[in-house]
C-alpha cells in the first residue's frame, strides 16, 4: 500500500510540474525568469517541471501568484477530468510554439492537412 501511495504522489508532482512547465510557456517566461521569481536556481525550476522534486507548499503558492494562476489550478483541482494529459502535451517542448504556429495558418484546409500530416507521423513513429 505505501507504494501505491508513492506512486500517486509521484504521479501528483508530474502532473503539478507539467501544468507549471505550460503556464510559464504560455506566458513567455524562461526558466530562469521564473526561477528569479521564485527565489530558487534554474535547475531547481526544471526539477519541479520534470516532476523530480516536490514543491513546497511556500513554493507552490509563489508559483501560482509568478505564473498568474491559483493553486488550485496547479495541483489540478481547477478544471475538467483528463486535463492532465493536456498539461503533459502542452509541457513537451515545441508544444506550444506548434499550437501557435497551426492557429496562425489562416487557411482551414491547410490547416486539416497540417493536422493529418501530424496524425500520420505519430502513426508511423508509434
Amino acid at each position: 500500500m505505501e507504494r501505491n501511495v508513492e506512486g500517486r504522489f509521484a504521479a501528483l508532482e508530474a502532473s503539478i510540474g507539467a501544468r507549471i512547465r505550460a503556464r510559464r510557456r504560455q506566458l513567455g517566461l524562461n526558466q530562469t525568469e521564473l526561477a528569479e521569481r521564485l527565489g530558487v536556481s534554474f535547475q531547481q525550476v526544471q526539477k519541479y517541471e520534470r516532476g523530480t522534486n516536490r514543491v513546497a507548499a511556500s513554493t507552490l503558492i509563489a508559483a501560482a501568484q509568478a505564473l498568474s494562476t491559483t493553486v488550485a489550478w496547479l495541483v489540478g483541482e481547477e478544471g475538467r477530468a483528463g486535463d492532465d494529459d493536456l498539461y503533459v502535451a502542452l509541457s513537451r517542448p515545441g508544444a506550444i510554439e506548434m499550437l501557435r504556429a497551426f492557429n496562425a495558418v489562416p487557411d482551414a484546409k491547410t490547416r486539416s492537412a497540417l493536422l493529418t500530416l501530424a496524425q500520420e507521423m505519430s502513426e508511423a513513429k508509434g
